[in-house]
């Protein structure tokens, strides 16, 4: 059941990755292109975390958020051997796995994460994030929905 779950985080980091190539090879850092009226397709580079929270730290962000990806992975790979046989906590924590090492290659790979999703309303945009973002969003739902799932009694059922 454990490779179950590593072959999502596997498709995970495969899609994250031909999409970030797919960007990468058709626009340079900063080129946009409008897609609807509330989307652009936009190539970002963010060195630091969600929200390019200390991208400005002068480079050692890239190693702390790198040693943070490593623990975490190996921590989610722990925690799947555990609860490898709970349907929803393991599909979530796979999620958040494979969004984690997504942005892990190209954290070791260029120094920084490629962002092209870019959402906005007005002149208001949204951080640009991409899909092992998206993943890890989802799969952080998902634990949030399971947290709720098998409730009896005000007590989580083991």
């Amino acid at each position: 059941m454990l490779k179950r779950w590593l072959w999502v985080a596997v498709v995970v980091i495969v899609l994250d990755q031909l999409s970030k190539a797919a960007i990468t090879s058709h626009f340079v850092h900063g080129e946009s292109m409008a897609v609807t009226s509330f989307f652009n397709l936009v190539l970002a580079h963010n060195t630091g975390a969600a929200f390019s929270f200390l991208s400005d730290a002068g480079g050692i962000q890239r190693w702390i958020f790198t040693a943070i990806a490593v623990v975490a992975s190996v921590w989610i790979v722990w925690l799947l051997r555990k609860h490898q046989n709970e349907k929803l906590f393991s599909f979530a924590l796979a999620f958040i796995l494979g969004g984690a090492i997504g942005n892990l290659i190209d954290r070791i790979a260029y120094g920084y994460v490629v962002d092209f999703l870019d959402f906005y309303w007005g002149n208001a945009h949204f951080a640009a994030f991409n899909l092992a973002d998206s993943a890890i969003t989802c799969g952080a739902a998902l634990m949030i929905l399971d947290s709720f799932k098998g409730k009896k009694n005000g007590t989580a059922a083991s």
